[in-house]
């Protein structure tokens, strides 16, 4: 499968429907959750197969060298393909372009293959920060780029 990962900007209307597809699966997987707002400070990089946009990554700014996911979302139909792969490789090389050394993300308990995808790609569990630290649910995982 050929895939095209490129900046999109937010109103972008394929990076919005699976923003859209994104929090739906938040809800439906953590239903006592009431809000998931994305900072607008993050830039996003969109999975693009054959003009289709199949799946997206968020990146908040680097702070003292510190970068952070956000978003990660590929849908359904196109899982299983790398592309989560391809789009957390790309993300790790623009943290790193933005001078990251390293990366830190959150994801849920109810998410497994999230959770077995970043472990397979060398991000440790990490304590948890910021909204997380009070978050029953949440999973937090950090990654150095050195």
């Amino acid at each position: 499968m050929r895939v095209l990962i490129e900046p999109r900007p937010r109103d972008d209307l394929g990076l919005v429907l699976l923003l859209d597809l994104a929090l739906k699966e938040l809800f439906t997987r953590y239903p006592a959750s009431t809000s998931h707002p994305v900072d607008p400070a993050t830039s996003f990089l969109v999975a693009d197969h054959k003009g289709d946009a199949v799946g997206c990554i968020g990146l908040l700014p680097v702070v003292a060298g510190v970068g952070e996911i956000k978003r990660m979302y590929v849908r359904p139909d196109q899982r299983g393909q790398g592309i989560a792969r391809w789009l957390l490789g790309s993300a790790e090389a623009l943290a790193r372009h933005r001078g990251a050394s390293s990366l830190r993300l959150a994801t849920g308990s109810r998410q497994p293959e999230a959770i077995r995808l970043y472990e397979s790609l060398n991000y440790r569990p990490a304590p948890a920060y910021g909204k997380y630290v009070h978050e029953p649910t949440a999973l937090c995982y950090a990654k150095s780029l050195n």
